[in-house]
């Protein structure tokens, strides 16, 4: 588990660092924001999860880490924008909120005694069903339902968050003695990345203050 947390955290800096170093330099701005550019950056995130979830059983455990951090300097490179539509007090308040709160779900999923595994199932249909309907919504426009989406996607994602650590735990206590189990760390900080991300960017949305 501090192996999750620490590739995980890094992970989180890298895409600090990489998102704030594009968002203070106008040159970059203009070509990857100001040009169809824009769409490989929304994009390319995805396409590494992809590749990543499909790929790592062939990968050696220092090639699986590096395409880790490199997937959060990708994602670095598409939150650059918040520092373009918000401003740093609203992104600061909403990612000591969402890091609050994936504090307390992930040591609540660590340290119950409750069996979490039903929840899953239902947490992964709520997840699909909001991105189902927010890509109804791009074509539709609506703030109220934006809003609405956002708040249930806030939630599933902190489900996701016990659901995910607690699964990681009894994952652990099956492979300890597993040469996956690094690979397996891995894959996991991935998954708490992006629970805490998905968390940060729909509270962002929901509370923060535009420029």
């Amino acid at each position: 588990m501090l192996g999750i947390y620490r590739n995980m955290g890094i992970g989180l800096a890298i895409t600090g660092l990489v998102a704030l170093a594009v968002a203070s330099t106008p040159a970059l701005v203009a070509l990857i924001f100001g040009t169809p550019l824009k769409w490989v950056a929304m994009l390319a995130p995805l396409a590494f999860v992809f590749f990543f979830t499909f790929r790592i059983e062939r990968m050696t455990t220092a090639t699986a880490r590096a395409t880790f951090f490199a997937f959060a300097a990708v994602m670095g490179v598409s939150m650059a924008s918040i520092f373009l539509v918000f401003t740093g007090t609203s992104i600061a308040m909403a990612f000591f909120t969402a890091s609050a709160m994936f504090a307390g779900l992930s040591l609540w999923g660590y340290t119950t005694n409750r069996d979490l595994t039903g929840m899953g199932t239902f947490l992964m249909v709520g997840l699909i069903a909001v991105i189902g309907a927010s890509l109804v919504n791009l074509f539709l426009g609506s703030s109220l339902l934006q809003m609405a989406l956002s708040v249930v996607g806030v939630i599933v994602f902190a489900g996701l968050t016990a659901w995910d650590t607690q699964r990681l735990k009894s994952e652990y206590l099956v492979y300890a003695n597993s040469q996956a189990i690094e690979k397996m760390a891995i894959m996991g900080a991935l998954s708490l990345y992006l629970n805490l991300i998905n968390m940060f960017q729909l509270l962002l949305g929901l509370m923060g203050e535009r420029e």
